[in-house]
């Protein structure tokens, strides 16, 4: 499988680019990949639009996506983790695909000594601290695309805008645990991790 590291990008972008090669995955012209990369400031929305900001001014863009889930941040000091992977082909269900993005991030947590857990009924990962990683995907002609989300050191000030992903919780970062790394070097190795759990 293929990988790229797009370091810092608008998202927009990157979503049309999600669209398009889940398209030539699915009609066998392009191989599957993994995308790492860091956003420049941005919310965004769901499918269904749900609009959680708690007032009335927000200091970013908003864009409305199609993927599940709802509100929440990307930014500066988060890691987006965009695999294209045919699921219909590998024979793989949406529930065991949220589960090994989960997993992934759960493994590559442990080894900076974070001690992370999926929430029963939420997707995402979970620390005693709160929310460190999101997660939203979107499946089309058996392929998924989207991702999950990362925190390593976001200003905590982003998400205080906003009730993200419908929940009452705390978004943590790495760097609430432990001196965080470069985010290339962390992207490597959660793709790796990954690609293990496949």
């Amino acid at each position: 499988m293929e990988y790229q590291w797009l370091a810092v990008q608008p998202y927009e972008p990157v979503w049309q680019m999600l669209h398009a090669r889940a398209d030539a995955v699915a009609a066998a012209l392009q191989n599957e990949i993994i995308y790492c990369c860091e956003h420049e400031p941005v919310y965004t929305t769901g499918r269904r639009g749900v609009d959680n900001r708690l007032g009335a001014v927000l200091h970013a863009p908003v864009v409305h996506s199609d993927r599940g889930g709802e509100m929440t941040f990307h930014g500066t000091g988060q890691i987006m983790l965009y695999p294209v992977i045919h699921l219909r082909n590998r024979e793989i269900g949406v529930k065991r695909y949220v589960h090994l993005l989960e997993q992934s991030c759960i493994e590559l947590l442990k080894e900076s000594g974070i001690d992370a857990k999926r929430n029963c009924g939420f997707p995402g990962v979970w620390t005693e601290k709160g929310k460190i990683a999101a997660l939203g995907v979107r499946i089309t002609k058996g392929v998924a695309y989207h991702g999950m989300a990362l925190n390593v050191d976001v200003d905590p000030k982003w998400f205080a805008a906003i009730n993200p992903c419908g929940l009452c919780s705390a978004a943590v970062s790495i760097s609430d645990f432990t001196e965080p790394q470069a985010l290339s070097d962390l992207a490597n190795r959660w793709q790796n991790s990954f690609q293990t759990l496949l």
